[in-house]
């Protein structure tokens, strides 16, 4: 903030306050110290007259506590342009930034010994431990859960967790390469390559050849056709039977895990025409290794739970 700046604020907000203080007492003055007046205000509206009544004692020096506290606050914390408060217990005044390291220095300091012993075990192992779960589940709830839902089993543009499906790899070690560094998966857009009828035969090769579902009674889809655009087009990614390609990050299309944006003709058509970009953040930056060893662990735990396998597909 430059010199201008900081002293416009401090003579606005000084200026505000002392502002202020004058016009409350300065009505307190001009007011009448009985209790109860019959004098009015000298206006009325549809025969009602207002009486000119003193402001209550209580409320007045409510305004003063208010006013009080503001410079106190002013005075403790950053509000005066450059001034940073003298709160004590921060090096150069309190700020929010200096707060929250202050705070996480604090969580390190006691949680940061168990998170290191877990750091240390293999993913598969700490995924068996009740205590590690309930703690790799906080951290879910409060970092994953917006997209993947509290009970991790996905939302529309979002996968679920638990089924032992994974589009880049399903064991321990893959799990955590996700969510350390992020993923960006790309599903580039065909219509134009395609045209509308390619997209259409495409469409009802891989519900009814790959994925097993039958199309709508009054389609007239050519599913030979979209087979030799599939073999032309998707495979790089897909696989030429359509079971996904962990590298490329390429859903099996065999299993209904594999259609987050919709299963039915029309949503399938939507997702060939135009493409998908789905992004998962990267979250070494913001948790760190071991909350992210541990939290692998918790999502590795989802997929085998009731003696559900993972896969990589």
């Amino acid at each position: 903030m430059s010199s201008f700046w900081s002293w416009y604020i401090t003579l606005l907000t000084s200026g505000t306050i002392i502002g202020l203080l004058w016009l409350v007492f300065s009505t307190r003055k001009s007011e009448t110290h009985k209790s109860e007046t019959q004098q009015t205000l000298g206006h009325s509206f549809d025969g009602i007259e207002e009486y000119d009544n003193p402001l209550p004692k209580w409320w007045f020096m409510l305004f003063i506590g208010t006013i009080i506290f503001a410079i106190g606050y002013l005075i403790l914390y950053p509000g005066m342009g450059k001034w940073t408060g003298i709160f004590p217990g921060y090096e150069g005044g309190w700020t929010q930034v200096k707060q929250y390291e202050r705070e996480m220095d604090k969580g390190d300091k006691e949680y940061g010994p168990l998170y290191a012993k877990y750091a240390a075990m293999p993913i598969s192992e700490v995924a068996k431990d009740p205590q590690a779960l309930k703690m790799g589940g906080r951290l879910f709830a409060s970092n994953c859960s917006v997209c993947h839902g509290s009970d991790a089993k996905g939302a529309y543009g979002f996968p679920n967790l638990t089924d032992g499906e994974w589009r880049w790899g399903g064991d321990a070690e893959a799990i955590k390469t996700t969510l350390l560094g992020g993923r960006h998966a790309v599903m580039p857009a065909w219509g134009e390559v395609l045209g509308d009828a390619g997209v259409s035969n495409v469409s009802a090769y891989v519900l009814t050849e790959i994925a097993g579902r039958k199309l709508p009674e009054s389609n007239k889809a050519d599913t030979e056709a979209g087979k030799k655009l599939f073999a032309t087009n998707c495979v790089a990614c897909h696989g030429p039977e359509g079971h996904g390609v962990a590298a490329m990050g390429a859903p099996n299309l065999s299993n209904p895990a594999a259609f987050i944006y919709g299963t039915s003709f029309a949503q399938l058509q939507q997702t060939i025409r135009y493409g998908r970009q789905g992004v998962m953040p990267a979250q070494k930056t913001f948790l760190g290794d071991d909350k992210v060893h541990l939290l692998a662990a918790y999502v590795l735990s989802l997929s085998i739970a009731d003696g559900k396998t993972t896969s990589a597909h």
